[in-house]
């Protein structure tokens, strides 16, 4: 009898699939690496048949783990990263880069080549952009095409489709090309709230083609989270996937979305899904909180309609490099291969095994704010997403000195992690001043896994930070849609109360920690501001060195 429910969640690095049954326990869960390709600082690049193929083997992996056979499904959800996606006639892949690499046809939500193009459509202040906090970004999708069509104009030409890469999962596993309102809503400015494209703005920035197609190449059906779509599973799919013909497909979600699904409805007494901010934090970090009414918010993405639960409306925040940050932090040290060796002697990864260092020297883990010393990073190297909207922003350290030991290896992870969590201060801040109301955190996502890490966000934001309890979130929120596509629950509402778990509390330190914060936040924002001057006094300096000609 069918009663459990696949959530398959495509993050910038892997695959996942997990099984969980209608309370939301997870049984089994497995996982597959997937191709990045980096041509370049700016240049992300992925396989749209290397990522299905990696689903396809999660699925078999955790349905063999859990022993269920595939008459035991009743639905399956998505998630993915939001990527942009470009199939030719029939589906074929096209290339997008100068490479020709027909199969390397995804750019990646951090490919950030649309600078200028982004740029150039924020000049134009139409009146769409009010519901991307003012400022559109490199990672959304519009963007993404008006650089396709300008440097790669045969791709752009010969594209028969252009998926976020949730939808094209969908469209994958069922043959539906229904896009969901939330990839649409928050990254490709359609406005959820009137249920439509504006053809004005795509004839403003230089894709009216697209408008002038009746959008058929970018969705013309809409649907929310959570939908059944089609007649299921194909018969192609299911054979590649080792399911039934006919499963229910869900339309599914952006990843950190589906995070957020599965986390804000956690069962705590520290505020409500109204009240809460959902934070996931992996190679990126977004942020996301639910209003009744539409709340603009300078820096902020939206307010989008319906962006994640139905009939609310959705703030997004968020920082471009979350883990990935740390990660480029912690490379430059001298100091970092030896904590290297010892960490996989120990089998930790780098930043758990530096969390666990930085718990070894102190009583308290909230006291391990101490151990940065003078050390601040701004942890900016792909950019400031929110509140500052500011793609060209860049990192800052301060306070480095001629330390090449493991101890100040580890002051500067910690430094890294207090900067992280000073960005999200910012954002919560920005939200507040316009009327939000947020009463705790909800944490998931790879990077915020150690102990270690959650309290310190929860110091630096000065708020409790509530953790689920025994499951992945994101993996939870997939699993919902697919439960509520397949009528195992009223609405999507009825399946985050029933699934939803229970959650682990920091609460966020008082006295001298939390005076040591302040100072400390203060310390971080002079530098942004000075971060900001110095680019300022370069730029004359680099529009001059770019006119100059060899001799």
């Amino acid at each position: 009898m069918a009663g459990h429910f696949i959530g398959i969640d495509v993050g910038t690095g892997s695959a996942r699939a997990g099984i969980f049954d209608p309370s939301g326990r997870m049984v089994a869960t497995a996982r597959r690496d997937i191709a990045l390709y980096r041509d370049g600082p700016d240049i992300a690049e992925q396989s749209s048949e290397d990522i299905w193929q990696a689903v396809c083997a999660s699925v078999r992996e955790a349905m063999a783990n859990a022993g269920l056979s595939p008459d035991a499904i009743a639905g399956i959800g998505f998630d993915a990263t939001c990527s942009l996606v470009v199939l030719g006639p029939g589906g074929m892949p096209l290339p997008v880069g100068s490479h020709g690499e027909a199969s390397r046809d995804i750019i990646v939500w951090m490919d950030h080549r649309a600078i200028e193009q982004a740029a150039r459509i924020n000049a134009t202040r139409h009146p769409v952009l009010a519901y991307v906090g003012g400022t559109i970004s490199p990672e959304m999708e519009t963007p993404k095409l008006l650089w396709l069509r300008e440097n790669l104009p045969s791709t752009y030409g010969a594209a028969w489709q252009f998926f976020d890469l949730p939808d094209f999962l969908t469209w994958r596993a069922s043959g539906s090309l229904a896009r969901s309102t939330c990839t649409v809503t928050c990254k490709w400015t359609y406005l959820a709230h009137e249920g439509r494209w504006d053809t004005g703005y795509f004839h403003e920035v230089g894709l009216g083609d697209l408008a002038d197609d009746g959008f058929a190449r970018i969705g013309t059906e809409i649907v929310p989270g959570g939908t059944a779509l089609g007649n299921g599973l194909t018969e192609r799919a299911a054979a590649e996937l080792g399911l039934k013909p006919g499963t229910i497909v869900a339309a599914g979600l952006i990843d950190a979305h589906a995070g957020g699904l599965g986390s804000i409805g956690v069962r705590s007494p520290h505020g409500s899904a109204l009240t809460r901010m959902a934070y996931v934090f992996g190679t990126s970090a977004c942020s996301m909180a639910s209003s009744r009414e539409p709340i603009f918010i300078p820096g902020v993405w939206g307010p989008y309609f319906a962006g994640m639960v139905p009939g609310l409306w959705l703030s997004e925040g968020g920082q471009s490099g979350a883990g990935a940050a740390i990660e480029q932090l912690t490379a430059f040290h001298p100091a970092t291969p030896e904590a290297r060796r010892r960490a996989e002697a120990e089998g930790l990864s780098l930043p758990d095994w530096l969390a666990e260092q930085g718990l070894q020297h102190v009583d308290r883990p909230s006291e391990a704010a101490r151990l940065a010393g003078e050390l601040i990073v701004i942890p900016d190297f792909l950019g400031n997403r929110s509140p500052h909207a500011d793609p060209q922003a860049r990192a800052v350290i301060s306070g480095l000195g001629m330390e090449q030991d493991l101890d100040n290896l580890v002051a500067l992870y910690v430094a890294g992690l207090t900067g992280i969590g000073y960005g999200l201060r910012q954002i919560i801040d920005v939200s507040l001043a316009k009327g939000a109301i947020v009463e705790a955190i909800v944490l998931s996502g790879g990077a915020g896994r150690h102990p270690l890490v959650r309290q310190l966000l929860a110091d630096c934001v000065g708020l409790p930070v509530l953790v689920p309890d025994d499951v992945d979130p994101v993996l939870l929120g997939s699993a919902m849609l697919a439960a509520t596509a397949a009528k195992a629950f009223l609405d999507l509402g009825e399946a985050m109360a029933v699934m939803a778990p229970g959650a682990t509390v920091f609460t966020p330190a008082g006295g001298e920690i939390a005076r040591l914060h302040s100072r400390r936040l203060a310390a971080f924002e002079a530098m942004q501001v000075a971060a900001r001057q110095a680019r300022e006094l370069m730029r004359p300096a680099r529009t001059q060195a770019g006119s100059e000609t060899p001799t």
